[in-house]
């Protein structure tokens, strides 16, 4: 029987990197948090691990699973920091990268910008072959044209290779034969054909989401072996896991061959923690927020379950313009980037007025409070001179913050400048960047359908219960929810996680045409993939599988995902199938068409192992504990209504206990995350340690 009952999670974000040690068999939870090490983000990893051992000396021998997420390769991205990569496309193709879908996102803005290729057309070779749509070759691939366009890009000097091919998710037989050829000729370069990556129709998604995998893919490839080997130095003998961006986890070989899958590793993890907390409080309609040093996430929780969409865009031009990114088309939690961080740069802009974000000043060299040599104010600046956190209990009085040299960099750098007071300037800073996040908010709630008068706030991340009550209060929300170690709470999401992978296949076929003992050879064939992919993890357990179907009227040109009850495809009606297809539409649409004809366009699994859930401890009330005892002392901080620095009651969190209740303005402290609470909210503790606060009436 092994003795191996200890699970970590590891959150690699933009400025720090944070860790929850789990005890399976005691309940028992320990946090750490390090700032991100950008040039190696292992050795991170590692102290945070050599920290989690002076309190715990023998858990990474009796480590069983260690689950990560890390910011890696969405930032290599944005900041353009990926291998040289090269792209092997069907004749005529060479130039669908900068076509994209013909559209512009500002059509009245003559100098809209679009974000530049990953791979400059130097570096894109057509190939003359053709694949019908349906499958049969038009014309075949010459072998010795294919390698001559292998060796074209060798000579370039490429470090890793597309191909995407026309039609070849119906037929893959020419990827597979150049995927072959630079097997012979370059065997240790990466490659990544859009077969494996994304067999699905539309091309430009597809070329796009494969030349994004194939850019990341050796930078991914030498981290994780790098994290491996730095962790089998320490002992670590266990499973190591990467959480994907939509919301499972999958085993490290899986997340090397497919970079893609984990772009948005860290920041689902939050919102799974969220989902997972809402049906433990039976709280359908949640807001989750997390708000770390570098970037701010969102994502409304409805009925239960964070929903998952095909695409989303990366490094966008224009932050908040949707169609001014590289778009990536896989399964990912739907977020929605609603701001930035307590890393977020405030300047005057060339207007003559405040701007906060979107730059943020990182890990390195931080804001100026972290002594890093920073020199632009930043969020984290503004929060520590209004009073909302202690310069002496940063990280648990890990690290000191500078506050003097805070308060100079925003007199020189803002308050100067814009011809305002002090206080003008750093509570400007605060509410601006809050303004900004509730806009953003709002429309997203909308658009989900949405009322932010009956959903639950959900804050996470460092700087997320800072800046929660502000934003709730514009939203008109009128309750929060602060989980413990909500500063690491995408690492706690970690646990809550399923081990899953999505797979899907591209074959477009009308109902009234479609044979069903086909149908179910793919979803079959879907299945047995993903299977090959979970019994990397676990060989034993018995995996569960979600079947939905993309489709649409004929003539129309975007689809609706339709769930399919378990069981034999081949055994369905066909008014069956138009009934699903009806109920779905009408929901979405209002009304349906019985008389137009409908046609499939992607077949979708879902392939899951067993949960192994988070058992979330109790805390106990001691004898004689009172809420005085709580208390800490008292601090001045701004309140917004008042317009002035007034007395806040200081909160250790650790002492609060199942019961407790008390009013603001209050402060609530622990080592990773403060919780501002203004005048009239009230806040309560449940017997899981889980903060209340209600603002309904404030």
């Amino acid at each position: 029987m092994t003795d191996k009952h200890y699970r970590l999670g590891c959150d690699i974000g933009g400025t720090f990197t944070d860790f929850v040690l789990l005890n399976d068999r005691t309940g028992r939870i320990q946090t750490d948090k390090r700032l991100t090490t950008p040039h190696d983000p292992s050795e991170a990893v590692g102290k945070g691990i050599k920290a989690l051992g002076a309190s715990s000396p023998d858990f990474v021998a009796k480590l069983d699973e260690l689950i990560h997420g890390t910011t890696l390769v969405i930032n290599s991205i944005i900041e353009r920091k990926g291998a040289r990569t090269g792209l092997i496309t069907t004749k005529g193709f060479r130039d669908v990268l900068e076509i994209g879908r013909e559209l512009r996102y500002a059509p009245y803005d003559i100098f809209a910008e679009f974000p530049e290729p990953l791979i400059p057309r130097r570096y894109r070779i057509e190939v003359d072959e053709r694949v019908r749509s349906d499958g049969s070759i038009l014309k075949a691939l010459d072998p010795e044209e294919a390698r001559r366009a292998v060796l074209t890009l060798l000579g370039m000097d490429v470090e890793s290779i597309a191909v995407c091919l026309i039609n070849s998710f119906e037929n893959p037989s020419h990827e597979f034969m150049l995927r072959d050829i630079i097997a012979r000729e370059a065997p240790d370069i990466s490659v990544s054909i859009s077969y494996h990556v994304l067999p699905q129709i539309k091309e430009y998604e597809r070329t796009s989401t494969t030349v994004t995998n194939a850019y990341v893919k050796p930078l991914t490839g030498r981290y994780l072996s790098n994290l491996a080997h730095r962790l089998e130095h320490i002992g670590f003998k266990g499973k190591l896991f990467i959480m994907l961006s939509s919301g499972g986890v999958t085993s490290v070989e899986t997340a090397a061959e497919f970079p893609v899958r984990i772009i948005e590793s860290g920041p689902t993890a939050a919102v799974i923690a969220g989902q997972y907390y809402g049906r433990h409080f039976n709280v359908s309609e949640m807001f989750c927020f997390d708000m770390g040093g570098t970037t701010a996430k969102s994502c409304l929780i409805q009925k239960g379950v964070a929903g998952i969409v095909p695409t989303f865009e990366v490094g966008r031009v224009q932050r908040f313009m949707k169609g001014s990114g590289l778009t990536i088309q896989v399964p990912v939690v739907d977020l929605m980037e609603i701001g930035a961080g307590g890393g977020s740069i405030a300047k005057v802009s060339k207007l003559g007025t405040l701007q906060v974000g979107p730059e943020s000043s990182g890990a390195v060299p931080g804001p100026i409070c972290y002594g890093r040599r920073g020199t632009d104010p930043c969020v984290t600046d503004a929060d520590l001179l209004l009073g909302y956190l202690d310069e002496n209990y940063f990280l648990g009085g890990k690290m000191k913050l500078d506050k003097e040299s805070a308060r100079r960099g925003v007199e020189e750098k803002i308050a100067g400048p814009l011809g305002v007071s002090f206080i003008q300037a750093v509570w400007g800073i605060h509410d601006l960047i809050n303004e900004t996040m509730a806009a953003a908010a709002k429309t997203h709630i909308a658009e989900k359908g949405g009322n932010p008068g009956v959903v639950t706030i959900a804050a996470f991340g460092g700087a997320g219960p800072v800046h929660a009550y502000g934003l709730a209060k514009k939203l008109g929300v009128p309750r929060m929810m602060v989980p413990p170690n909500s500063g690491v709470g995408s690492a706690m999401g970690f646990f809550t996680a399923p081990r899953a992978f999505d797979l899907l296949r591209s074959h477009k076929v009308s109902l009234n045409n479609v044979v069903f003992n086909e149908i179910e050879g793919i979803f079959r064939g879907l299945e047995e993939d993903a299977s090959q992919i979970l019994r990397k993890e676990e060989e034993e357990e018995v995996i569960l599988y979600e079947r939905s179907l993309d489709m649409r009227f004929v003539g129309q040109g975007a689809e609706i995902n339709i769930p399919l009850p378990a069981g034999d495809f081949a055994k369905f009606q066909r008014t069956d199938i138009r009934r699903h297809f009806d109920d779905v539409y009408k929901k979405l649409y209002g009304r349906t068409y019985p008389d137009s004809e409908v046609e499939f366009i992607n077949f979708k699994v879902r392939a899951s192992l067993p949960e192994r859930l988070l058992q979330l401890p109790r805390i106990d009330k001691k004898k004689g504990q009172t809420l005085d005892a709580a208390i800490k002392r008292q601090r001045l901080a701004y309140s917004p209504i008042t317009r002035a620095f007034i007395p806040f009651t200081v909160y250790d969190r650790y002492k609060l206990f199942p019961g407790a209740e008390f009013t603001g303005p209050a402060i609530i402290e622990e080592k990773e995350s403060t919780l501002i609470v203004g005048e009239g909210g009230r806040i309560s503790t449940d017997e899981f340690g889980f903060l209340w606060i209600d603002i309904r009436g404030v």
